[in-house]
């Protein structure tokens, strides 16, 4: 694959993040935005040094955080040496242009990061041709002359026009490879989709949820396999697929690429194929994070893309990892204010998520399970919760074999 023009490939390059605060996001969201903006950026191999936010009704057209805050930027930028700037939001091409212009550095965006990181973590033919797409449909519309390094591997007689301009070249090379890599995703995904038919007998269970929430982890523990598992956004792109037996009934347990907030439209669009594996899974593990602040809106986050992909309507397992990493602040007895977030203890938590599942009402159709996989508390009682809706899908595709249990 080739080299991204966004490519964050030295290690530990210096880098500034710059969020806003607006009428449609607050300073809370704001900041939890940008501590996962930071997150990626060291996932990327850079180091964050200063963070700017700026508030504002709505972006600014030309310089997305207004030309002051962006003369103080410019000041930081200079007197620290950084290597590149990263925006929370989408830019377009123009204020990419215009800030870059002004700051004399390498901007980024949250969407060209996500796609370099997926670049250096993509390992199979499928992962490598679906990002490389995405990049390069995520780079047309930005084209200026400042990417103008493309090689003119297009050539011939009369292929290029009297006039015709750099840019325009540009763009019908990134056009015509566009196509190719489509045609070459399309002769990938009819080999996967022959593969799942060939397994299509099969129970097949998938795991889903937030990137960094412990998919991978909990995968190893269930199938005893060694699949790749690191404390980092994205460790994990290509779908990986094992067959596990409990209880002497066989199954497919399938690890796949975690979801993340504001993740590039291209991106989803390119990955779709790969999250098949989801849509046409008997059986969702939806994994959180609970030791995290947000993880109610992580939550909502995966189960808005499950109805995005047409996969929100099947039996599901809740399962909140990393209680060993759970914290709250106690609050005082005589305390009569209500309860905030970081009030509510574990305990507080089972029984209000055990309440919406309805599992103290005899419903438990979609249960809830509280684990970690580090120290792999519940870690058996997720194997009995999953085998029990295992067969339930197993006995009524195969009602003859119920005699033998």
């Amino acid at each position: 694959m080739e080299k991204s023009p966004y490519s964050t490939h030295k290690q530990q390059e210096k880098v500034v993040l710059i969020g806003l605060i607006t009428k449609d996001q607050s300073e809370k969201e704001s900041k939890e935005y940008l501590e996962e903006l930071s997150f990626l950026a060291e996932t990327a191999g850079a180091v964050t040094v200063k963070t700017f936010v700026q508030k504002m009704s709505t972006p600014d057209s030309r310089t997305f955080i207004g030309s002051g805050k962006l003369n103080e930027v410019r000041d930081f930028v200079k007197e620290n040496k950084i290597n590149a700037v990263i925006f929370d939001d989408e830019l377009s091409g123009s204020q990419i242009k215009n800030i870059e212009k002004i700051l004399e550095c390498r901007i980024l965006d949250r969407n060209t990061l996500i796609l370099d990181i997926f670049a250096k973590r993509a390992r199979s033919a499928q992962a490598k041709t679906q990002v490389e797409l995405a990049q390069y449909q995520y780079l047309l519309p930005r084209l200026t002359r400042m990417w103008t390094h493309l090689e003119k591997q297009q050539g011939g007689i009369g292929m290029r026009g009297p006039g015709e301009t750099e840019i325009e070249t540009d763009k019908r090379i990134i056009k015509t490879k566009v196509s190719r890599l489509k045609e070459k995703l399309k002769e990938i995904e009819r080999q996967t989709a022959t593969q799942r038919k060939q397994r299509s007998d099969m129970i097949r269970v998938a795991l889903t949820g937030y990137t960094n929430a412990g998919k991978s982890t909990i995968m190893n523990l269930i199938s005893k396999s060694d699949v790749f598992a690191e404390n980092k956004l994205f460790a994990t792109l290509d779908t990986t697929v094992r067959k596990v037996v409990i209880d002497s009934i066989p199954f497919l347990l399938s690890d796949t690429v975690g979801f993340i907030r504001k993740l590039p439209h291209d991106l989803v669009e390119s990955f779709k194929s790969t999250l098949d594996e989801v849509r046409e899974a008997d059986i969702l593990i939806h994994i959180v994070d609970i030791s995290h602040p947000s993880f109610e809106d992580q939550i909502n986050v995966v189960n808005q893309t499950l109805v995005d992909i047409k996969a929100s309507d099947k039996p599901t397992i809740l399962v909140f990892n990393k209680i060993d990493a759970y914290s709250f602040i106690k609050q005082d007895e005589d305390d009569l204010s209500p309860k905030s977030d970081v009030n509510f203890s574990l305990e507080d938590l089972k029984k209000s998520w055990l309440n919406k599942s309805g599992a103290t009402n005899d419903r438990n159709d979609n249960p809830v399970i509280f684990v970690s996989a580090v120290t792999k508390e519940n870690v058996d009682e997720l194997k009995k919760v999953l085998i029990e809706k295992v067969k339930v899908v197993y006995f009524k595709r195969y009602p003859n074999n119920k005699q033998s249990y």
